[in-house]
């Protein structure tokens, strides 16, 4: 999220000062005419990301729910290893997006925080998991996928790897996010009457900060963005050199193209932060500040739209998942129209309601598999 650092050092140099309150609650007062009240009262912080972060939160909400009641209840008897990581990303993007209310609201407050240290808190922890989630999720699938193009004959990923693999990612990244529960986040701003919400930190070790957080830039993000590039291009590549010899060079040439807008999407998303944040606190164990607040925020608002993407990407690269998705909202149309029908016919409600519907369920598509599963064919 927006870090204002203020190093107890050198607080003369931003114009603010520092004071302990009876409670021990840190309180900051800040010149009407700073940086850090400029940010705070912006329309960028006030009505642009409140804006953007309530149609993340609209797209996002309905589409992970139904992805994830697809992926655990529709595709019981054809789970897979994709399917499993991609239901664990769903879960990380809807943890993230049902917390988006309060951010919301703390934005289109003035960036007043009223709920207290421990949902800051819970808010900013989510928002990194999220993150790091989604791109080492992205990271394991594509490395499945380019095992699936490349060996298809040799020992797949079975469902118990998945699922120990999944276990082991949640368990990694909330060892990196575990540090940002253990200081305060919540900052009070007199001038302004306001209490912010990691906008501004104040920690008197501010080069262990740093390095905390460029380490976990790293480990959340280059490693998993070094794997993806590598393992999509060569899956391409395998592609490409198959696609003279097949008789499915369209379904091939398909796959290709959605492995480019998936490896696109992630970089889109994932670099802008990323990238500044590393940059950001590089700077600060270099020993000069480097002031990217509001590119920064900007970012991270694009990293959050990876939240509502996510299921629109499960829709086009998984058969499986687009065909279960059309015939839960056939069943749901059909429905909608049954009832509509009977009541539009009361004399002949009890005969409508004896009609069957034929399920929905025996007319899914056997023409694809999976896209790694299509992929894996010789």
């Amino acid at each position: 999220m927006d870090l204002f650092f203020t190093n107890f050092t050198n607080m003369s140099k931003g114009n603010i000062t520092l004071f302990n309150s009876t409670e021990m609650k840190k309180e900051i007062e800040v010149d009407s005419s700073s940086m850090v009240a400029d940010f705070l009262t912006c329309n960028l912080t006030t009505v642009f990301l409140p804006a953007i972060y309530i149609i993340i939160f609209i797209l996002g909400l309905p589409t992970n729910a139904m992805a994830i009641w697809v992926f655990l209840f529709r595709m019981k008897k054809k789970k897979n290893p994709a399917s499993i990581l991609l239901a664990n990303l769903a879960l990380a993007d809807l943890l993230f997006i049902i917390m988006l209310p309060l951010k919301i609201h703390y934005h289109f407050n003035n960036n007043n925080w009223i709920f207290g240290e421990l949902l800051c808190k819970v808010l900013v922890g989510f928002f990194y998991g999220n993150m790091y989630c989604s791109t080492i999720f992205i990271a394991f699938i594509s490395v499945q996928r380019y095992w699936a193009v490349t060996r298809p004959h040799s020992h797949k990923l079975t469902n118990q790897i998945a699922v120990c693999i999944s276990v082991c990612v949640w368990i990694v990244v909330w060892l990196l996010t575990i540090p940002l529960y253990l200081y305060d986040q919540t900052i009070q701003i007199i001038k302004l009457n306001i209490t912010t919400c990691h906008d501004i930190i104040w920690i008197p070790e501010i080069h262990l900060l740093a390095s905390y957080l460029l380490t976990m830039g790293i480990v959340g993000y280059v490693v998993p963005c070094v794997v993806c590039v590598v393992t999509y291009l060569l899956t391409c590549r395998a592609l490409r050199r198959s696609v003279a010899h097949s008789c499915s060079s369209k379904k091939k040439k398909k796959a290709i193209i959605l492995m480019v807008i998936v490896l696109v999407m992630f970089l889109v998303c994932f670099t802008p932060s990323n990238v500044t944040q590393i940059v950001q606190y590089s700077s600060v164990l270099a020993g000069f500040y480097y002031n990217s607040y509001y590119v920064y925020v900007v970012a991270q608002c694009l990293s959050s739209l990876n939240s509502c993407l996510d299921p629109f990407m499960y829709y086009f690269i998984s058969s499986d998942f687009r065909n279960n998705m059309k015939n839960m909202l056939k069943c749901c149309s059909e429905r909608s129209a049954q009832q509509v029908r009977v009541s539009l016919t009361p004399g002949k409600a009890s005969s409508s309601l004896a009609t069957t519907t034929p399920s929905t369920s025996t007319t899914t598509s056997k023409q694809d598999h999976q896209v790694d599963a299509l992929l894996s064919r010789p």
